[in-house]
């Protein structure tokens, strides 16, 4: 039984390591080729563009903040929930699990950043002619498609008690 629980452990690692690389990697990508101060923006098409932005809030670039105490206030309360989030990953099973490892392994790759550039690299821009949605990262695709199987989980699949 322990043999099946570790082989589990060292998937799951797996998986979030995965996402976590995905991450750094497409944001070495973007910080190398969207020079910030060239205001470089690459055209994929009519739809989507990769401009580099550094966020300093949360998700979306929300709740930005210049002032120092602020910004490490912030930092510390998302290491507290990622902390909080993988103790939920531990305690799960199925679908909310994976959910839990997408937020998880997005969590870390944004967290890194914090931590190593004292700002999120933001890239992906989707838009329709004027109208830009907020500028992201991989990070973010995952941490959003976890909180969206986690919603879709709690009003379709969760079984009535």
């Amino acid at each position: 039984m322990e043999n099946k629980v570790l082989k589990k452990f060292i998937f799951d690692s797996f998986i979030i390591i995965i996402i976590f690389l995905a991450d750094r990697l497409s944001k070495f990508w973007a910080i190398k080729n969207l020079n910030i101060d060239k205001k470089l923006e690459i055209i994929f098409s009519p739809y989507l563009s990769f401009n580099l932005i550094w966020n300093k809030g949360i998700a979306f670039g929300l709740f930005s903040f210049d002032e120092i105490n602020s910004y490490n206030f912030l930092t510390i309360i998302i290491l507290i929930i990622t902390i909080i989030i993988f103790y939920m990953l531990l305690k799960t099973k199925g679908i909310e699990k994976y959910a839990f490892i997408m937020v998880f392994g997005g969590s870390l790759g944004n967290i890194f950043d914090r931590l190593y550039y004292s700002a999120v690299p933001d890239f992906i821009d989707i838009h329709y002619q004027n109208f830009h949605w907020f500028i992201f990262n991989v990070a973010d695709i995952f941490i959003t498609l976890g909180v969206f199987l986690l919603i879709l989980r709690e009003f379709f699949f969760k079984s009535k008690n």
